[in-house]
């Protein structure tokens, strides 16, 4: 059985992490940087950073944060927010990022994930989708930070995405974003069995049990956490500590 990860999101807004409730309501948690580093102490296995407003404010991601945010790390660096085309995913790259998350610029012109695969790697390209659930058994996909509704239905956008050369998929649900109500299960499990690369489970995680639903129920290959951890209601390692008590593989935390 493969191993199962737990990554810690960082929302940066204005060079500080941030967390809301449905993508609105934000207040400010800390310094990306010594976040990342405390996460990592715990025995996080990612650090994801996600520049929310660079997309809506059409700017490019802070790299001189995200730079300073991989100069602490020895775990993997996800960072999106703002990339626009494979130059803008070199770019991030060379600033310390070992992956680079795209969302509104794969909708708009899906080309760019294919363009960016090419040139740096599968293994380094993440469609991000903001998915939010419809009438009846169906999801949307939303961009530029969950403010745009598209026409995408999520389980087709995903499998394109693959298509298209993503290595890997952050699937956020911005109806559980923020509200500690457990992952959206079902919406997890229908995009994991209908895509071959790993997925990313992100929102809604309240306990450490959870997260274990939605790897081993979700078929998700990794569980995104914020604001539980930012918050102090558990840790890293409280959450890996469930995972192994209900026979999930992870790697080890730090002690």
């Amino acid at each position: 059985m493969l191993t199962r990860r737990v990554i810690v999101c960082l929302d940066v807004r204005g060079g500080r992490v941030v967390k809301g409730v449905r993508f609105e309501g934000l207040r400010d948690i800390g310094d990306p940087a010594e976040l990342a580093a405390r996460y990592e102490q715990q025995g996080a296995d990612e650090i994801t950073f996600l520049d929310i407003d660079a997309s809506a404010d059409a700017r490019a991601t802070l790299l001189d944060v995200a730079q300073r945010t991989a100069e602490q790390l020895f775990i993997p660096l996800t960072v999106g927010g703002g990339i626009r085309n494979a130059d803008d995913v070199g770019r991030v790259l060379r600033s310390g990022a070992d992956k680079v998350a795209v969302n509104t610029a794969a909708v708009a012109r899906p080309e760019t994930l294919t363009e960016a695969a090419e040139r740096f790697g599968a293994q380094c390209v993440v469609a991000s989708i903001d998915a939010k659930h419809e009438v009846g058994a169906r999801w949307t996909v939303w961009t530029h930070g969950g403010r745009i509704k598209t026409s995408l239905d999520v389980l087709e956008w995903a499998a394109e995405c693959v298509a298209r050369g993503a290595g890997e998929i952050l699937l956020t649900s911005i109806d559980r974003d923020g509200s500690r109500t457990g992952y959206d299960v079902s919406l997890t499990r229908a995009v994991a069995d209908a895509v071959g690369v790993p997925v990313i489970a992100s929102g809604g995680a309240g306990t450490p049990a959870d997260c274990g639903a939605v790897l081993r129920d979700g078929h998700a290959d990794a569980a995104l956490v914020a604001g539980i951890v930012h918050d102090g209601v558990t840790t890293v390692s409280e959450i890996k500590a469930e995972l192994v008590r209900t026979g999930l593989p992870v790697r080890e935390a730090a002690l």
